[in-house]
């Protein structure tokens, strides 16, 4: 039985080296962008199929490469653990990398948007202030005019 097992695990094949094969580097960028549009389609599926892109036609257009020559490097990567987990590494530094640069953006974003919504509020506040100046200034000219009305009627009737 032993001697069954052995035999039967030494005739192992592997994948071969594909002629086509995509580089490392590439398939990085590839597998990094195939899990962007998983998610943007999981993440919201009326929308993401509403826009009209074939995840899979785009990602082999834009990198220039085809479904099977696509397999066939997946495949040989996957057969060499070490190198497909390097690959794999590194496409999770990149979507963090992403997510961190995102984020950055993010909260320039919020700083502006306080900043203007802290000066329109500022306006707001100068605005009524304005205002107010205008309307004590209305009115202490009304109680001028007021006083000099009955201070000159006061000597009239003296």
């Amino acid at each position: 039985m032993s001697i069954m097992l052995l035999s039967a695990c030494q005739n192992v094949e592997k994948t071969e080296k594909p002629d086509d094969l995509i580089a490392e580097d590439k398939m990085v960028e590839v597998l990094t962008e195939i899990s962007i549009m998983t998610s943007a389609r999981n993440f919201n599926k009326r929308e993401f199929e509403a826009t009209g892109i074939e995840p899979e036609e785009y990602i082999y257009e834009k990198f220039g490469i085809d479904s099977l020559q696509f397999e066939r490097s997946n495949a040989f990567y996957a057969e060499n653990y070490m190198q497909y987990e390097n690959i794999y590494r590194r496409v999770k530094e990149n979507l963090q990398g992403m997510k961190d640069r995102l984020d950055s953006i993010r909260e320039v974003e919020r700083k502006i948007k306080d900043s203007i919504l802290a000066a329109e509020g500022d306006l707001d506040s100068l605005q009524i202030d304005s205002l107010r100046v205008k309307s004590d200034s209305l009115k202490m000219e009304q109680d001028r005019k007021l006083d000099s009305l009955i201070n000159s009627r006061s000597i009239e009737i003296q």
